[in-house]
C-alpha cells in the first residue's frame, strides 16, 4: 500500500479539501460520483444501513461516520446529533455479535469550534443513546490544533463511558507519549497514520518516519492493557500487528484491524477468513467533499482514477 505521505500532490489536495470554491466545482462534476461511490456509502441513512447490513453479513464489523466537520452553526451541530441518534435507533433493532456496531464522531461537527461545552454535551447525548443500544462510540482525530481539546473531552466522557474510543495519529510527534498515557484498562485506541496537512514542527514528514512512528506506537498499545484498533491498509503494519499481538499474548478478540470502506476489500475478507476481527469505517452523508479529497491525497492511484474519469467524460 502506498504510504500516507508518498503522494507529491498531497499538500495541494489537502489544501483543496478546505476550499469552498473548489468544493463547489468538484461536487458539481458528474465524473466525481463514480469515485465518491467507492469511498462513501451513500448520502442517506437508508443507503448506509444497506451497506452496513452487507458488511455485517460478510463477518465484518462497522464504524459509521456521518460526514461533516468544522461546523460553525449551532443548528447544524444539533442536526448532526439528530442524525446519529436516528442511526443508533436503527442499530438498536439489529442483533449482532459482540460490539460489531460502532459510530465515529468528529467533535468539530458537534460544535467544537463554537464552544467546547457544546461539543462535549452533544457527544454525551450520542454516547448515552449508544450505550443504551449496545453500540460503541469512537471520537475521531482531526488536525493537530484540535488534539488537546479532543483528548480533554474524551477524558471527561470516559468517566461515564469508559469504553469510549479515540483516535491517535502516528504522524504527530506527540502520539507515542499519548499512547503511553491512554492505553490503560478498557481504553480503545484507533491508531492511524494521519490524513491532514501538518507542519514539520508537530508532524513527521517522511513516509518512512511516519511508518516507524506507527510501529513504535503500535508496540506501546499492544503491550498496554487496552484494546488496540489497528487502522491501516499497509501490509507492513498488518504483519507487524499480528506479530506484536502474538508477542503480547493477545488473541484475535483482544484487538482489531480497521480499514476504510471501499479500500482493500479482498484483504478485509482475507483477515476475516483467518479469524481476525475487521471493522470497516463507513462514511455517509451529503458533506463528503473533505473526506473525498483526503482519500485522493492518500494514494496517487485514486487521483489517477479520478483524472481518467474526468477525461473520459470530455
Amino acid at each position: 500500500m502506498t504510504t500516507v505521505l508518498s503522494n507529491p500532490l498531497r499538500p495541494a489536495l489537502l489544501a483543496a479539501a478546505r476550499s469552498p470554491k473548489l468544493q463547489a466545482t468538484v461536487t458539481r462534476l458528474r465524473a466525481t460520483r463514480s469515485l465518491v461511490d467507492r469511498f462513501v456509502a451513500g448520502e442517506s441513512e437508508p443507503a448506509v444501513v444497506t451497506a452496513v447490513d452487507a458488511l455485517l453479513a460478510s463477518g465484518r464489523f462497522v464504524s459509521v461516520d456521518y460526514l461533516g466537520e468544522d461546523t460553525t452553526d449551532r443548528a447544524q451541530a444539533t442536526a448532526t446529533v439528530q442524525s446519529y441518534l436516528s442511526l443508533i435507533q436503527r442499530f438498536s433493532t439489529r442483533s449482532t455479535a459482540g460490539n460489531a456496531l460502532e459510530v465515529s464522531l468528529k467533535l468539530s461537527a458537534l460544535g467544537q469550534g463554537i464552544d467546547r461545552t457544546l461539543a462535549l454535551e452533544n457527544a454525551r447525548e450520542i454516547c448515552t443513546a449508544a450505550a443504551a443500544a449496545g453500540v460503541w462510540v469512537t471520537v475521531d482525530a482531526e488536525d493537530h490544533t484540535t488534539t488537546d481539546s479532543t483528548l480533554s473531552i474524551v477524558r471527561e466522557l470516559r468517566q461515564d463511558f469508559p469504553d469510549l474510543g479515540t483516535v491517535l495519529q502516528a504522524y504527530l510527534k506527540r502520539t507515542e507519549a499519548d499512547c503511553q498515557e491512554l492505553s490503560g484498562p478498557r481504553s480503545r485506541i484507533r491508531l492511524c497514520k494521519g490524513a491532514y496537512n501538518e507542519p514539520a514542527s508537530v508532524a513527521f514528514q517522511g513516509a518512512r518516519d511516519v511508518s516507524d512512528s506507527y510501529l513504535r506506537c503500535l508496540e506501546v498499545l499492544m503491550n498496554g492493557s487496552g484494546y488496540p484498533m489497528v487502522a491501516s491498509h499497509d501490509p507492513e503494519m498488518i504483519e507487524a500487528a499480528e506479530r506484536l499481538a502474538a508477542n503480547a499474548g493477545r488473541s484475535a478478540a483482544d484487538f482489531e484491524f480497521q480499514m476504510l470502506f471501499g479500500i482493500r476489500d479482498q484483504e478485509q475478507r482475507r483477515l476475516v477468513d483467518v479469524g481476525q476481527h475487521v471493522r470497516v469505517y463507513v462514511p455517509y452523508g451529503e458533506q463528503w467533499y473533505g473526506y473525498f479529497m483526503r482519500r485522493l491525497a492518500e494514494r496517487p492511484a485514486n487521483l489517477m482514477f479520478f483524472a481518467r474519469s474526468l477525461i473520459s467524460r470530455n
